[in-house]
């Protein structure tokens, strides 16, 4: 095996990993409910579903975390876009409701394994071949662009597709014709195509994404390493404070997610006065979101720099993000052009305060990191963000509608945000201004 790649290509190669694994999901993303919709289930079914992939993402993130640690990147990504390509098929073609239901969970399962071992792979690689002090942000900040470029794509074209199918007469008759009675729906040719991007994704990351060989593991390595793994990224957040906040960040920044995909959907349909061009609207606005939260991830590195390191780099960004959100309360019980201007202008806040957080967050957590730990860290953020997330939406769903759960959403990040306040030193002598890291 030849040395470690170089950076640019390591970057490269990262890049084009987040492309292929989030536009199958951004592809997802527009015409699932209403695939479920059209397959005859009733709300409290689609929900169930969706319970499924969060609880099943949930239990596995960290088990998974470590098994990556353990048995390699590589692998644990080949598994996710298995599980993923097989749950979008079973979605895509599936008339029973536990079809439906497994699906989702599989793709929970994906999820779960996808969480982290890109990133550390690409860590492992730049610091194999820099040294441990290695620029590690413009790569980690190019990932998440090209994350949030393919959730738009993916989104603009999900909810697309169907659309351009339907436009010639009676498509279903002529789709099961073509293919001998197996897809009747064109809300299902999106997660038809995200399958089969799917094992693209795998077939790249099996030629591309070389690692350094590893020890010959047994089942039983695998079932002593991977708990102890686990409890060693638990161990790290509790012992180091700058891990710590990292964890609790996450945490925040689930909350403003939750409150913002849970009630913008009503807002639009509110604001456009029927569900059906509520829909619409909305799409439009997450393609929007996640190109914000792009342009946010490439300007991360600008940011650290202005800022003057990476802890106040993301205090920065969190903070506007929780005004994005608090922007959005305010004007949550007015109506007009003004109040419209203002949310959009928040709703776009939210996504870039975050965009631009994420790397910052992530150059730091990896430099406190060793590899052996470093997917289970990873993990152990993601699952910071989805229980917080998940406590989030409960809590939402009791308050009373208009600005309070909005400025719930808003005052937890704020507080995500005073966390990286730093003390000011009481010395005399003025130090030199820390470098952007």
């Amino acid at each position: 095996m030849t040395g470690p790649l170089d950076i640019r290509t390591a970057r490269r190669r990262y890049i084009t990993v987040c492309l292929l694994f989030w536009l199958p999901l951004g592809l997802s993303i527009a015409p699932l409910i209403l695939l479920f919709t059209e397959r005859g289930m009733a709300m409290a079914a689609i929900a169930g579903f969706f319970a499924a992939h969060s609880l099943t993402a949930a239990a596995l993130e960290l088990p998974t975390g470590g098994l990556s640690d353990v048995l390699g990147r590589r692998a644990v990504l080949v598994a996710a876009g298995l599980l993923n390509s097989a749950a979008l098929i079973l979605v895509g073609l599936g008339t029973a409701p536990w079809l439906l239901g497994l699906g989702m969970a599989l793709m929970g399962a994906g999820r779960a394994l996808s969480s982290g071992p890109a990133e550390a792979w690409y860590v492992d690689t730049v610091q194999a071949h820099s040294g441990p002090d290695a620029e590690l942000r413009t790569g980690l900040a190019r990932g998440g662009s090209a994350t949030s470029a393919a959730l738009a794509t993916g989104t603009l074209l999900g909810g697309a597709l169907p659309w351009l199918l339907g436009l010639g007469p009676d498509l279903g008759a002529r789709l099961g014709e073509a293919t001998s009675r197996l897809v009747l729906l064109p809300l299902s040719v999106p997660l038809l195509l995200g399958a089969a991007v799917e094992v693209a994704f795998v077939s790249y990351v099996l030629t591309a994404l070389r690692e350094p060989p590893r020890p010959a593991t047994t089942l039983a390595d695998v079932l002593r390493g991977v708990p102890a793994t686990v409890v060693g990224g638990l161990r790290l957040g509790g012992r180091d404070a700058l891990v710590r906040r990292v964890f609790l960040g996450a945490g925040a920044a689930g909350s403003a997610l939750a409150a913002i995909e849970l009630l913008t959907p009503g807002r639009a349909a509110a604001l456009m006065g029927a569900p059906e061009s509520g829909a619409v609207l909305f799409a439009a606005l997450a393609c929007a979101g996640f190109i914000c939260a792009g342009v946010g991830s490439h300007l991360a590195p600008l940011t650290a720099r202005l800022a003057g390191s990476g802890e106040r780099a993301v205090m920065v960004s969190l903070g506007a993000s929780s005004s994005g959100l608090l922007l959005l309360g305010a004007t949550a019980a007015f109506t007009g052009v003004g109040p419209t201007v203002l949310a959009a202008v928040g709703y776009g806040l939210v996504y870039l305060g975050l965009g631009a957080a994420g790397p910052s967050e992530k150059d730091l957590l990896h430099r406190r990191v060793p590899s052996s730990g470093r997917a289970t860290a990873l993990s152990v953020q993601s699952l910071a963000l989805q229980l917080v997330a998940a406590l989030t939406g409960l809590i939402i769903g009791v308050l009373p509608p208009g600005a309070p759960p909005w400025l719930l959403g808003g005052t937890v990040l704020l507080a995500g945000a005073l966390l990286w306040v730093q003390p000011r030193k009481r010395t005399g002598a003025r130090g030199p201004r820390p470098e952007a890291r």
